[in-house]
């Protein structure tokens, strides 16, 4: 297998590219199929509509599905209209059973049925057992293409059946143990297969100290199990505890992308937006409630200032500083709702505790606040000529981003206590909350000295 360097991966491509187009089909091959499959990819994609025609003559339905099973969902679809029939059958055959769901559940179900119907029965059977699982759980996601061994087989039973059926499997560097009811009893590694006396029994060798997941745990708690134990698969298993699948860490790292996009979107107030290549008005219809309940936000914000009119009218040189006020509180509340998510997401909340952690939020905001009510005592003077104007400005900022930062670290504990991800104290609903608060802070203490300015 080749794997292409920056300096000979464009002179290579190109080798291809001239055998693909001159029609050599040995030279093509035997130089396409060298490629890493990641490169075989890149090179597929690059092609036009005519020299894909020629790859689906020159590979087999086996070899295409390799290919296939990495696109995106978009192009998935586009390279199906392309495909006859009978080779697009085969080619679904051919792939793993969690990558041919995927695949299937994002196009129309008259469709996907059409195509589960063409598949052999056994085939068929599992591919409806995945989409029968609800969506982000651990049945959704794993494959059947795994080896089970009994716990009363002999080693060289195993090596032999190892030499049968693992080029078919996910991974056979650990094979997982059932008894006679199809339970799971334990998990036994290659290399104690390998070095085991072939006399012995799988009982003798395996650890019955399984680790493993049910079919209905949450995709994002089988990833943290995953990289908490460092895994290269767990083993699935039903409420009765019978084996039904397993889950492989490249599929594991799909998820940590796929959980990570969905708590940007959630972070952003864009959840299901953040794909650029939706349209213009599914991105829209995606944001906007949102932006509406955020519109409703700021129409308190402005009930705020209009309530403290009379202050304004005395004091106009305020009206100067209110955006730094709501800048200042959003961005710290901010900062505070990424480490609470953050430290949600890996765990670290768990040891640290509540109280430690909103102790330290606290602290880092009473030091920030500190810090930039003393800077602008400084310059608030040299600017505009009033000490008294820099110490309201200074003591509201001071309170605010102290308050900030608590608003910012406890709103998605208190999320995350409800069973609700919380991610969703999006970033824009923080920042609106904290600017009221800035602000009533703000005028409040403006009022309150408005006789001395």
């Amino acid at each position: 297998m080749v794997k292409l360097t920056d300096q000979n991966r464009e002179q290579y491509a190109q080798s291809v590219l001239h055998a693909l187009n001159a029609s050599e089909i040995e030279q093509y091959r035997e130089l396409f199929l060298e490629l890493h499959p990641q490169d075989q990819l890149d090179f597929f994609l690059q092609l036009t509509k005519e020299q894909r025609a020629k790859v689906y003559e020159y590979l087999s339905s086996e070899e295409f599905a390799a290919i296939f099973q990495e696109l995106e969902l978009e192009d998935q679809n586009k390279i199906m209209q392309e495909l006859h029939e009978s080779y697009a059958q085969d080619m679904i055959s051919h792939m793993s059973a969690d990558d041919v769901v995927d695949f299937l559940s994002e196009i129309q179900e008259s469709r996907a049925n059409k195509i589960i119907d063409g598949l052999e029965d056994e085939d068929a059977k599992d591919i409806k057992e995945l989409l029968a699982y609800e969506e982000e759980t651990a049945g959704a996601i794993m494959t059947k293409e795994f080896i089970n061994i009994r716990a009363a087989s002999p080693v060289r039973d195993v090596i032999d059946l190892l030499r049968n059926e693992g080029p078919d499997a996910e991974t056979i560097y650990y094979l997982y143990v059932i008894n006679e009811k199809h339970e799971l009893a334990g998990v036994v590694s290659l290399r104690d297969l390998i070095i085991a006396n072939p006399d012995k029994k799988v009982e003798d060798v395996m650890s019955s100290r399984v680790v493993s997941v049910r079919t209905s745990d949450d995709q994002e708690e089988v990833a943290n199990l995953i990289k908490k134990y460092d895994f290269l698969a767990v083993p699935v298993v039903t409420s009765q505890n019978k084996l039904v699948g397993i889950i492989t860490v490249d599929d594991i790292l799909d998820v940590i992308e796929e959980e990570a996009t969905e708590d940007f979107g959630d972070f952003a107030a864009s959840r299901g937006a953040t794909d650029v290549n939706i349209s213009a008005f599914s991105a829209a219809k995606k944001r906007s409630p949102w932006i509406i309940l955020l519109m409703f936000f700021g129409l308190i914000t402005a009930g705020v200032i209009g309530q403290f009119e009379e202050t304004l009218e005395e004091i106009v040189l305020l009206a100067v500083f209110i955006p730094l006020i709501m800048d200042s509180a959003g961005n710290t509340g901010t900062q505070s709702l990424a480490v609470m998510v953050r430290s949600l997401a890996t765990g670290s909340f768990e040891k640290k505790g509540l109280v430690n952690t909103i102790r330290r939020e606290f602290g880092t905001g009473l030091m920030l606040g500190l810090i930039c009510a003393v800077v602008l005592m400084i310059v608030v003077p040299f600017l505009y000529g009033s000490y008294l104007l820099a110490f309201i400005v200074g003591i509201s900022l001071f309170l605010t981003l102290s308050i900030a930062t608590i608003i910012g670290a406890v709103v998605p504990v208190a999320i995350n206590k409800l069973k609700l991800d919380p991610a969703i104290a999006s970033g824009p609903f923080i920042t609106t909350v904290n600017d009221i608060l800035g602000l009533l802070i703000y005028f409040t203490i403006a009022t309150s000295l408005l006789q001395y300015l």
